[in-house]
């Protein structure tokens, strides 16, 4: 293996020359703005965070702001970056930054990696990109950078192959240049050693690389164990009153969507009739069932069959503690929405206006 020396120098003359350096969160560095951006970048691409990250940061622009918004907002400008807790995370987060620390964030690593939604990579990027403490990263770009500049067997989310990484990650990061070195890994990993057609041609570790000696630089890292996704289903009672306003409930804080509006569900039709029946007592309706599809999680496949239940007046009231909250598609507010939720709503607006 390279020295550190050698290896770091090698990184940060390439950024130097070739990273990226125009991003919305390396202007005006903060660790506010740095947070925001690198919980936005976990499990997702710049080119989707980066609009998101930016009405995100008109609306908050620092901490105070976000912590005193509710978590429906929070959410709403959330949809569709998926990962939902992520959202809640940084709502809890905020708020603990400026209850606990004076709505400064902790200059170090381990109290930021304390904090709600933020682990020992993410605490160490915010702290030498917008702080300048020299710690050591290891998120998805930079494991795939080491484990194949050394051609570490074994997936990189074994124990076992995390704690060599870390090790790794120490040994590697220089003493100086702490933002630009953990920008430039990242760099490194999203734009040159990606994961399926990594440049190897023109990487500046490329001289060195042990994964790229092999022949086969891209069995590094190695794949995650494959174990087939369960399947489950559910159909979404999609209950419209006459001018088009449909009921949506909030679901639990903690499990899948938590804290997002949704339609309610039912196992089948038979549920979905004793739900209307309970609930929405006194309205004939007539069923109208969409077109099923798989929405796919992390750890399983959802299929879901929407039916649209359309009422023939609009009831005074939904029973179920008041939990029903009629919303308007044209109309939409700020209310957080599930993404299949969202879709199935944008899809009603659209045949709506042709």
């Amino acid at each position: 293996m390279s020295s550190a020396f050698t290896f770091s120098e090698a990184v940060l003359n390439w950024y130097h020359q070739n990273g990226r350096k125009d991003l919305p969160w390396q202007q005006n560095i903060t660790p506010y703005r740095v947070w925001v951006s690198e919980i936005m970048l976990q499990q997702t691409q710049v080119t989707t965070v980066i609009p998101y990250y930016e009405r995100f940061m008109a609306r908050f622009p620092d901490v105070q702001s976000l912590a005193a918004a509710e978590q429906d907002e929070v959410l709403h400008l959330w949809t569709g970056l998926g990962y939902y807790a992520r959202g809640r995370n940084l709502h809890a987060c905020a708020q603990k930054v400026v209850n606990d620390y004076n709505s400064q964030f902790p200059e170090s690593v381990d109290q930021l990696a304390s904090l709600p939604g933020i682990g020992r990579s993410t605490a160490a990027a915010i702290a030498s990109i917008s702080m300048g403490i020299n710690a050591p990263i290891l998120d998805g770009n930079v494991k795939r950078v080491l484990t194949r500049f050394l051609a570490i067997e074994g997936w990189p989310g074994e124990t076992r192959v995390q704690n060599q990484l870390w090790e790794i990650a120490e040994q590697l990061t220089p003493d100086h240049s702490s933002r630009e070195y953990t920008q430039a890994m990242m760099d490194l990993g999203a734009t040159l050693c990606t994961r399926s057609k990594p440049a190897c041609g023109i990487c500046p570790l490329q001289p060195q690389c042990a994964g790229l000696q092999t022949g086969k630089p891209t069995q590094f890292p190695n794949s995650k164990p494959k174990k087939q996704k369960p399947v489950r289903s559910t159909l979404l009672i999609m209950a419209c009153t006459p001018d088009n306003h449909f009921l949506l409930q909030q679901r639990p804080q903690k499990g899948i969507w938590g804290g997002l509006w949704s339609f309610p569900e039912a196992a089948d039709s038979a549920e979905a009739t004793q739900w209307l029946a309970a609930n929405i007592s006194g309205c004939d309706y007539k069923e109208e069932w969409l077109t099923p599809f798989r929405h796919t999680f992390s750890h399983y496949h959802l299929d879901i069959q929407p039916v649209v239940f359309r009422l023939n007046s609009t009831p005074a009231a939904v029973r179920e503690q008041d939990m029903g909250y009629w919303y308007n598609p044209q109309q939409p507010g700020t209310l957080g929405l599930a993404a299949p939720v969202k879709m199935l709503l944008d899809s009603h607006q659209t045949e709506i206006l042709l």
